[in-house]
């Protein structure tokens, strides 16, 4: 590959790389399993690079190899390895406008996030990340309306899990 491409890439990485750390949070538990995932989501951004034509932004492409990857490999993965969870853990942060609310609600939304499927899951995630339903079609390969129609059912399910 020539060495404007890499730099085009390795540019293009650094700019949308908080969707790939997002995805990884998504669909993993614990550091190594994310770096793991990180790693392997850089990989097949970088073999695909070539053929990105610029017919859509880089964000919504890296969001659909990202998360074809990321759920691919969720699929694949049969055995389990015990681990400890990384919210098992107690951090000391020495942050004064650290909110413990804040925190503990958003682990609730990760845990009941973490019991939707593989399609819910990158779904609420692009609705989370502020995306239009135009975007996230194209990106899960879905009609508007089918998504918009998920969608409100996801809220439905995120809504019981969260109020029993």
């Amino acid at each position: 590959m020539s060495e404007g491409l890499e730099q085009s890439f390795v540019k293009q990485l650094k700019d949308n790389q908080n969707i790939i750390h997002k995805i990884c949070r998504l669909y993993t538990s614990g550091e190594d399993a994310h770096k793991d995932l990180f790693q392997e989501i850089t990989i097949q951004l970088w073999k695909a690079f070539p053929k990105f034509r610029g017919e859509s932004k880089f964000s919504t492409w890296a969001y659909r190899v990202a998360l074809n990857t990321a759920i691919t490999l969720y699929r694949k993965s049969t055995r389990s390895i015990a681990t400890v969870d990384y919210e098992s853990k107690s951090f000391f942060i020495s942050q004064e406008d650290y909110n413990t609310e804040e925190e503990e609600q958003i682990k609730l939304m990760y845990q009941a996030v973490h019991q939707l499927n593989d399609i819910e899951k990158a779904l609420i995630f692009m609705y989370l990340e502020d995306k239009d339903y135009t975007e996230i079609a194209e990106t899960l390969g879905i009609s508007e309306v089918n998504a918009r129609v998920k969608m409100n059912r996801i809220k439905g399910k995120l809504k019981k899990i969260l109020n029993p």
